[in-house]
């Protein structure tokens, strides 16, 4: 999709009322929607983080959105597909500024060549005891990324025409943080599965992306 023609639409979205759990569940395991409607899960103080799904264009002018490949570590999150982001200091303002500093330390892309489109649907990560504010925005002068080594493994530029194509939705056979062996939507992608956090937001972007597009 032409990327001029993507910023002429995104702008659209602005005035759609967000579809949160909707669009959430569709990328969700079963077992996991379960606990969430029965209220298993409860929020014990999360913390607070921000991430920000960076579109912009690419070859031809084709409309791209950034992905980043976690590193390997102890960790929940180790090794996993997720927008650039992390969790909020106590030198942000908000968590607008989070995702945008969070960014720029992660793949340089500097906050004044941002422009923030709107806010996504907090979503609530229970192994890492994580509520996570997302952000649409547009990169439209893009400059070379820089990868930030100690955090990120390497970036994933996703093609905006593949994401939205209902062929690349798939479901996987996972190891998780709550069962050996579970069946989780995903998101097939640039040859990587996302699932998780990042899909149920991805699941809202393309929900609201349909609207406009």
């Amino acid at each position: 999709m032409d990327f001029n023609f993507f910023e002429q639409r995104i702008s659209k979205i602005k005035d759609l009322p967000l579809p949160g759990e909707i669009s959430h569940y569709k990328m969700a395991p079963q077992e996991r929607i379960k606990e969430l409607m029965e209220g298993r899960l409860p929020r014990k103080n999360p913390r607070k983080a921000a991430v920000l799904a960076l579109f912009y264009p690419g070859l031809g002018n084709r409309t791209q959105f950034l992905c980043i490949l976690r590193k390997t570590y102890e960790g929940v999150h180790s090794n996993q597909v997720a927008f650039p982001g992390g969790k909020a200091e106590k030198e942000d303002g908000n968590l607008k500024i989070t995702a945008l500093r969070e960014t720029y330390e992660e793949v340089g892309v500097n906050p004044k060549d941002v422009e923030v489109v709107r806010t996504l649907s907090e979503v609530y990560i229970p192994p890492s005891n994580f509520e996570v504010q997302p952000f649409i925005g547009l990169y439209k002068k893009p400059k070379p990324f820089k990868i930030q080594e100690s955090e990120v493994a390497s970036i994933l530029e996703i093609s905006l025409a593949d994401f939205l194509e209902d062929i690349n939705l798939t479901t996987k056979k996972m190891k998780t943080s709550y069962a050996d062996e579970i069946a989780v939507p995903a998101f097939k992608l640039n040859d990587y599965i996302i699932w998780g956090a990042t899909a149920m937001m991805l699941s809202e972007i393309k929900d609201l992306l349909k609207q406009v597009l």
